[in-house]
């Protein structure tokens, strides 16, 4: 009979070091894999720096991303709407020049 092999000292310290470089490029899969590791370190017993500032940064960068495209379908809808009173063509509004198409 074999005993079980005891968990690694890092356990989830290596996952949670490439969530938090994650993060910083792609928030969401960041903040999912910080979250895995700090499962892992925290089923050890152990503490894990790393995974919990990806958590923080993921969770701020999905936040700014989220913010980023509303804010981008209202700018681009209040321009289709603009552009959908004006009719195509250029025209001027408020000194800025709208372009709208056909």
């Amino acid at each position: 009979m074999t005993a079980a092999a005891p968990a690694p000292a890092n356990a989830g310290k290596t996952l949670g070091i490439v969530g938090l470089i994650l993060s910083f490029f792609s928030g969401p899969i960041g903040l999912i894999v910080s979250a895995v590791a700090r499962s892992q370190s925290k089923k050890a017993g152990l503490k894990n720096g790393p995974a919990t500032a990806g958590i923080v940064i993921g969770l701020l960068s999905t936040i700014a991303l989220v913010a980023i495209i509303v804010g981008s379908i209202v700018g681009a809808s209040a321009l289709l709407g603009q552009c959908a009173d004006l009719g195509p063509g250029v025209h001027e509004s408020n000194g800025v020049t709208i372009t709208c198409g056909e």
